[in-house]
């Protein structure tokens, strides 16, 4: 059976060449990826795309429960928290070994956050890790005993159950970090339902089941995860055979999906935005009335109705109604009005200068990011915005965006889908989140009572207070217009008919845990 298993994911990757005569191997899932994955280290990346990847190699002290974004018992089996907030003990499952055969405890829990977190650690150069601020509220992580580990915050936290949940809280092989370093990204090893066997760069990132797995061995015997950028390239690989599921199909190729009783079409709202990132340093975006400007240039209806085919809403603010909780349903997007943009422009005195607009060819989230570019290329313009379009492939893209757009670009096209109303604007609205302090603020946007705000919001453990601070955020967020508010995303996916227990998470990850395809 192994010598078969390894024939046929070989078999996977010669699709590649041969689209028209491909078919996918019995029990082994092939996924349609919108990009090369950047890393499979899940402390150093930031992207979905490699997110999704992750979730099914290793495992975090607590997982979402299917469905939801409701945390439940996952490593660690049980936990309490202090009166105050600040300290929380987990207690650990045991037995559970890594994919290396090394142990899963208290020890490896406290390396892992180490790892990211302190500066004097010897695995701290094998990041860098971009959004360890998921944990700047850790001040201590401490072994009480082999399966017991206490955290100690430096104030209470709202989200940090949720955030070890999320994939940069997943407790990866302290044995093979120290092992591989720098290369560990590479060559992983978690305590997943998947174990890491292949990555060939560009064409296939192959996973074998875990014999072993703590929650039960998955009913696959092998995922393999192809990148393929080009959508229609995807949807002719999916229509000849070549995968068995694949995500983010443009809209308009959805309805071909629908009619046809060979494939399964799933789409669920989830806690997406897409937006444009204005550079409010520098350059015309500097002045909040140009900001406003662009918001009332870019028909966003047109948009979601004609580009997106009705697969999202216009977006409001800076939150999505995913987290209906948080949500200031007051507020209204920005309409459509050129007229308006027109006179903030000349109010603001904006001469005509060019806009450099970074747009990517695609990636987690993105949408249809050159027809949505173009679009919104053509809307400027007519206010008279003059706008110079750079595109560049995803990882590329990040490269150039995330470190901020100072001296480089005037805006570019981002995504965010997140867990907790505080991550998106913790990570990138805030004063002290711009990128040369670690964050994701690649605008510079500043206001320091947005900064109050947030900082706030996180140590409050009463929802209805969180909400109420969360609500008032969005008002002067919105009002300052650091970002263009497009779009409020409804995730998709295809399957082949004959794939069983496929579900389309809010997480937007792909749990493939409990997959099957029977023969």
């Amino acid at each position: 059976m192994k010598h078969f298993l390894a024939a046929a994911i070989g078999a996977a990757g010669l699709l590649l060449t041969a689209p028209v005569l491909a078919q996918t191997p019995p029990n082994v899932a092939v996924v349609g990826q919108i990009a090369e994955p950047k890393s499979l280290d899940p402390a150093t990346v930031t992207a979905v795309n490699d997110f999704r990847i992750l979730v099914n190699v290793y495992d975090g002290l607590t997982r979402y429960k299917d469905g939801t974004l409701e945390v439940e018992p996952s490593l660690a089996e049980s936990w309490t928290i202090s009166d105050d907030g600040t300290v929380y003990t987990f207690k650990l499952r045991s037995g559970v070994k890594f994919h290396d055969g090394s142990d899963f405890n208290a020890e490896a829990v406290k390396f892992n956050f180490d790892r990211m977190l302190k500066e004097d650690h010897p695995a701290h150069d094998t990041g860098p890790f971009p959004l360890a601020f998921f944990f700047s509220a850790v001040e201590e992580v401490s072994v009480v005993d082999d399966l017991t580990v206490e955290f100690k915050l430096n104030a209470p936290y709202a989200p940090f159950l949720s955030n070890l949940a999320y994939p940069t809280g997943l407790i990866v092989s302290p044995a093979e970090v120290e092992a591989k370093g720098t290369e560990f990204g590479r060559q992983p090893s978690g305590t997943g339902a998947y174990k890491f066997a292949e990555w060939e760069p560009n064409a296939k990132v192959v996973l074998t089941r875990n014999e072993d797995y703590w929650d039960g061995a998955p009913p696959l015997e092998a995922i393999v995860y192809r990148p393929i950028t080009d959508a229609n390239t995807r949807i002719a690989e999916m229509l000849a055979g070549g995968l068995d599921i694949m995500v983010e199909v443009p809209p308009d190729s959805l309805a071909q999906f629908r009619d046809n009783p060979d494939y399964q079409v799933l789409e669920q709202a989830g806690p997406h935005v897409w937006f444009l990132i204005l550079n409010a340093k520098e350059g015309p975006f500097a002045d909040k009335k140009v900001r406003q400007a662009a918001n009332y240039a870019i028909d966003k209806q047109a948009l979601v109705e004609n580009v997106l085919q009705g697969t999202a809403e216009v977006a409001a603010g800076p939150t999505p109604p995913a987290f209906a909780w948080a949500y200031d349903e007051t507020l209204e997007p920005y309409p459509h009005d050129p007229e308006k943009a027109k006179a903030l422009l000349e109010e603001a005195g904006y001469d005509g200068e060019e806009l450099t607009f970074y747009v990517t060819e695609g990636g987690s989230g993105m949408l249809d990011p050159i027809a949505m570019g173009t679009a919104i290329q053509a809307d400027l313009q007519e206010v008279g915005m003059k706008v110079k379009i750079e595109t560049y492939e995803w990882n590329t893209f990040l490269g150039k965006v995330n470190p901020g757009l100072e001296g480089k670009a005037d805006m570019a096209e981002m995504a965010w889908m997140t867990n907790d109303p505080d991550t998106l604007p913790y990570l990138a609205l805030r004063s002290e989140a711009f990128p040369d302090k670690g964050g994701f603020n690649s605008g510079y946007y500043s206001n320091p009572e947005v900064d109050e705000l947030l900082n706030k919001a996180r140590e409050v453990t009463d929802q209805a207070e969180r909400a109420k601070l969360y609500k008032q955020m969005q008002q002067i967020v919105q009002e300052d217009a650091p970002w263009v508010f497009v779009a409020n995303w409804k995730q998709n996916a295809v399957t082949k008919a004959g794939v069983e227990n496929f579900k389309l998470q809010p997480s937007f990850f792909l749990m493939l845990q409990d997959v099957a395809k029977p023969q």
